[in-house]
């Protein structure tokens, strides 16, 4: 190496050093940056404790459920971002995502959500759209249980181990007793187009349905149990004293 060259080499180690120490003496003393436009996969804001508070990501980095700073694996195979409390946990969020297949299908969808603390989401906003095949668009509200999700998260491995037999008899069991909790009201339009209310039991049974047809008819059917109209309500039956 050449006098010249090493001259070359210490001087261009000395500006990388300045150009280092530049950049950390700015973000050490708060300064602002400002940017025209930047690509990144995901974004996370923290607090000065490191405490997560949100998070911007694309589907590939997408986080699993956090639940006080310890990530559960939970897939959601699409782009969005999530919103976290003061303790890390998260409390909602906003996912989207659509495509069209090989045969020309599409598919579309976003939802938001609102969640109780440590658990799933008791409020979402929701449209979904798959390939005009099933249309859904509207607010669920649902119960969830007072336990912390983790403790779900927690038996996913024990649940996995027992016989398919096993499994759905204490599924219907938990059903049953509202273990996961489960809808209580949907409004907005079905995927037959109608304009509905519905509300349901703590079991998630549908009980009362309010609903305006693509054609105009207008119904209140009353369910038992077992999902059977008990009861039923139109204009007509109301015109002839029948309601």
């Amino acid at each position: 190496m050449t006098r010249t060259e090493r001259l070359l080499t210490a001087y261009s180690g000395l500006l990388t050093i300045a150009v280092a120490a530049s950049l950390l003496m700015g973000a050490s003393s708060g300064n602002k940056a400002s940017f025209e436009e930047i690509d990144v996969q995901r974004l996370n804001l923290r607090e000065p404790d490191g405490t997560l508070r949100y998070v911007l990501s694309s589907s590939a980095r997408f986080p699993g459920a956090i639940i006080k700073d310890t990530e559960y694996e939970h897939p959601r195979p699409q782009a969005g971002m999530l919103f976290y409390n003061d303790e890390g946990s998260e409390v909602g969020g906003l996912i989207f995502a659509g495509s069209k297949d090989a045969d020309g299908k599409t598919s579309s969808g976003g939802s938001l959500t609102f969640d109780r603390y440590e658990q799933d989401q008791i409020v979402q906003i929701m449209g979904l759209d798959q390939g005009g095949t099933r249309q859904l668009a509207g607010m669920q509200v649902s119960d969830r249980p007072s336990r912390s999700i983790t403790e779900d998260f927690a038996e996913k491995d024990a649940l996995a181990a027992l016989s398919p037999e096993a499994r759905k008899a204490l599924m219907a069991e938990r059903r049953d007793s509202n273990h996961y909790g489960a809808g209580r009201l949907f409004v907005g339009r079905n995927g037959g187009g109608d304009a509905t209310l519905l509300m349901s039991d703590a079991q998630g049974r549908e009980r009362i349905q309010i609903k305006v047809a693509p054609d105009g008819a207008a119904s209140i059917e009353f369910l038992d149990e077992n999902g059977e109209v008990s009861g039923r309500i139109t204009p007509e039956s109301l015109a002839s004293g029948n309601g």
